[in-house]
Parts: C-alpha cells; structure tokens; sequence
C-alpha cells in the first residue's frame, strides 16, 4: 500500500492546484480522479464555453461589416468547426495539467476515489487502496436535474451534452437564467437559433445587483432573444417534432415548443458514494462543511471547490486548494471572504461584479451612496463600437469606502480584478479616483465612476 502526505479526490481546478501546492511544500502527493484533469472547468465548462462564445462574437462583428466597411455574399458559418476548435482548446488545456502533474512530482492515479477507514482512499474500478496523512475532497459538482423531468441527452440536455453539440439548433428553450444559461443563449442566438430563456425569479442573472439584471434584460432581448421572468416550468415532455415546454407566469399557462431543452438550473455536490458519512464528516444538503481552513469535522480531511457549497466557481476552489494546503503544511492561512470574490458572466453583454450588491449593502445595515458611468461617455468603447451598458460603484456612505463595483458591457470581466483587489484593501471611492487610469481604456469608467460618487465628475 502506497503512503502519501496528500491524497487528492478529483483533478478539478481545487484539486490539481491544491497537488501543485503540496508539492512545492515538499508533501508527497497523490491525485485521483475519475475522468480528464482540469475537471468540469477545463473539459465541459468554463474553457470550451468561452471559445464557443469567442466565434459567436467573431460571427456577430462580421455581421456588422458595413460599419467597418466590407462586405460579402459568400460567407459559409460552420458551427462544426466551432465546436471542433473549441474541443482541441480543451486538449491543449489538459494537456498542460498532466505535464503540471509530472513536473511537479504529483503521481495520478484513474478511477474514482472513495474514502475507508477514514484516513485510506480505495480507487475503482482498480480496487487499489492509498495511505494518506491528510485527504482533500475536491470532487466537484454536476448538473442539478428538475425533480420528475427525464434528460435523454438528446432532446432534454445539460451543459455537457450542449458542449457535445456539431450543430446549433434551429429553436431552443433554455431553462435558468444564470451565468451558465445566458452563455449559451449568446451562442445560440448569434448562430441564429431562435432562443427562448425560462427564469423562475424575477430577473435574469438573478443574483446581480438589480441595476446590472435589468440592462442584462434590455440587451439581451435587443438581441432577440425571449425573455420569461417570474415564470415556473410546470411539465416538460419531447415529441416527433422536438420538446413541448409548459409554463406558468401569473397564474397563465403556455406551452413553447422548440428543438431541444437545456436545463441549467444550478448544480448539486459530487459527494455521494465517497464514503463521507461513514468517515464521520459533517455533512448538510450533499455538502461537506468546512472551517475557514477548509478542514472538515474530521482533522486530517480537508474539503475544497464545490463540494463545499461555498461559491461554485473555478477561481474559489483554486484559492481553497491554497488554504487547504498552507494548513496541512502549519502555515499561517488568510480566510476567504466570500462576497469580495470577483463573479463572471461572459454572454453578451458580459457582467462582472465583486462585493455587495445595493440591496445586499441596505439589507447589512449600511447607509450608502452609489453612482453610475456610462460606457457611452467612453472613448474606446465608441471607438470600438461596443458602448453599451455602465458601471456601478456602491459605497458606505460616511467615508465612501467601496462596498461593491458592478458591471455590464464589452469585456469587462478583464476589468474586475482591480477593484477586487481595492475592495480586499479596504479601498475608497476617492482611492480608486485618484488611481490614474490608462487613456484610452474602457477601465477609466471606473475612475469616471469614482468621481461622480466623490462629486466631481469630468466627462459625465
């Protein structure tokens, strides 16, 4: 039986990161995982998603080729090829992880782990069982199914099976308006399929600052794609033709037929058949509850990523895996703070966001200030003919310290991370004012914005 410092479970961006770390800390490690390195991120998440959308916008700007001047008759679109690129991206991508695994000394082993005798993790289908000092659970998540509904993998799809697809459909009802459903809808809809999105809240990317859902609305209907808020999906069920989805909004029915359905209406923790209970962890709603070290109820295991329930996003499990890491090897730890994590969608528009919403700022018990900059008062985004949407900043009103910086419009999910990092330093408005912005950048909103809450703004 082979011993090691660190057994990981799952090669996810917690996992392999969380291996990388371990090693340079000198701890013997292994790593188990079931399917491909980089997890739901890098092979049916995240990374493909973005070179889908990456071709969709190219689709789009050559659409508006008579504002830049050209034209053609013979433009032949081939969502095939899309999704050809889009895969070999992936291949790269997990590439590089297994060459990480070598280079660092981290020794993988295929199947999937479970834990026995608490502190052994036996693999399947080999049967093999490891020795670890310390365990990290980073199993990840799946698609979270709608109780009663049967997915075919066909006609009724999650991410996976979308992910999967050579061709667009020519209608598709999406169920769930967050991150996940609205980048497909982009895609989709730039390759002229006729789009219909199903919200159960009020708004869509129902988790934004409300300013921020609204303009998403705006734009994304400006796009034609079909809006239904407020609304519950009563039945679904496929036919000859495609799939009939039933509605209720107000107490009124609807019935919309389309192609195919994707469902993406959250996710739920990998985390039954690993042996957890068993092993004496606490566990709530399938998730392993963890302290601000990451470390379970039972000392020497340890829970990063989704499986926590923390926040489901590749960059939270990465900087757990760290945490994770530093306290098994007695380092000194800085705990998480959840709500100053920077949040991505990349539809478009693309929203990005860190810290309090409005209302969350209100409902915490701050009196505060807040103020918006358009991105038609910018100069490169006129130039480059994407000026829609703005930027919001919230502040505590009595030293206009930055609760929350919300955004929607072309690429600023690239702008985020400055003022995440302000946020985390306990920033002003007036700091991020007096912060000299590079002209011309879409990211002097941010600064514009600024010094409209300070009262003096210059181009707005």
């Amino acid at each position: 039986m082979e011993s090691y410092d660190v057994i990981v479970i799952g090669g996810g961006p917690g996992g392999y990161v969380a291996a990388v770390r371990a090693r340079q800390l000198g701890l013997k490690t292994a790593l188990v995982e079931k399917e491909h390195l980089g997890g739901t991120c890098l092979n049916w998440g995240c990374i493909p998603t973005k070179s889908l959308l990456h071709n969709a916008e190219v689709i789009h700007q050559l659409s508006k080729g008579k504002s830049y001047g050209f034209n053609f008759d013979n433009l032949v679109i081939d969502y095939s090829a899309a999704h050809k690129r889009s895969r070999s991206v992936v291949s790269r991508q997990t590439k590089r992880v297994e060459f990480l695994m070598k280079n660092n000394g981290v020794d993988v082993y295929r199947g999937t782990g479970s834990i026995c005798n608490k502190d052994q993790v036996q693999i399947e289908p080999s049967g093999e069982i490891l020795q670890g000092k310390n365990i990290i659970l980073a199993a990840g998540a799946k698609p979270r199914p709608i109780p009663g509904v049967s997915y075919d993998g066909q006609k009724i799809i999650t991410y996976k099976e979308a992910l999967n697809l050579t061709q667009v459909p020519k209608s598709a009802v999406i169920i769930g308006a967050g991150p996940i459903g609205m980048e497909f809808a982009t895609i989709w809809n730039r390759y002229g399929a006729k789009v219909s999105v199903v919200e159960m809240l009020p708004h869509v990317l129902p988790f934004e600052d409300e300013d921020i859902s609204l303009e998403a609305a705006k734009q994304f209907k400006r796009n034609r794609i079909q809006l239904f808020c407020d609304t519950q999906v009563t039945g679904i069920s496929t036919t000859a033709a495609g799939v009939s989805t039933a509605i209720r909004a107000k107490d009124e029915d609807q019935e919309l037929v389309s192609d195919l359905v994707l469902v993406s209406i959250g996710i739920m923790p990998n985390s039954a058949g690993m042996g957890l209970e068993e092993a004496g962890l606490r566990i709530e709603k399938g998730h392993v509850i963890v302290d601000s070290r990451m470390q379970s109820s039972q000392s020497h295991i340890y829970a990063i990523g989704d499986i926590t329930g923390k926040m489901p996003l590749a960059h939270v499990a990465s900087a757990q895996a760290v945490v994770a890491v530093d306290a098994i090897a007695g380092l000194p730890t800085r705990e998480i703070s959840y709500p100053d994590i920077p949040r991505c969608t990349y539809a478009h528009p693309e929203v990005a966001s860190v810290g309090l919403t409005e209302k969350q700022a209100v409902a915490n018990g701050y009196e505060i200030v807040t103020a918006q900059c358009p991105f038609l008062a910018n100069g490169k985004a006129i130039a480059v003919d994407d000026n829609s949407g703005f930027v919001k900043i919230v502040a505590r009103a009595e030293d206009r310290k930055i609760l929350g910086v919300h955004m929607i419009g072309g690429h600023v999910t690239e702008l985020v991370a400055g003022p995440a990092g302000m946020i985390s330093l306990d920033a002003t408005a007036d700091d991020l004012g007096r912060s000299i912005h590079p002209h011309p950048t879409v990211s002097e909103s941010l600064m514009e914005a600024a010094h409209k809450l300070c009262g003096h703004a210059i181009h707005i």
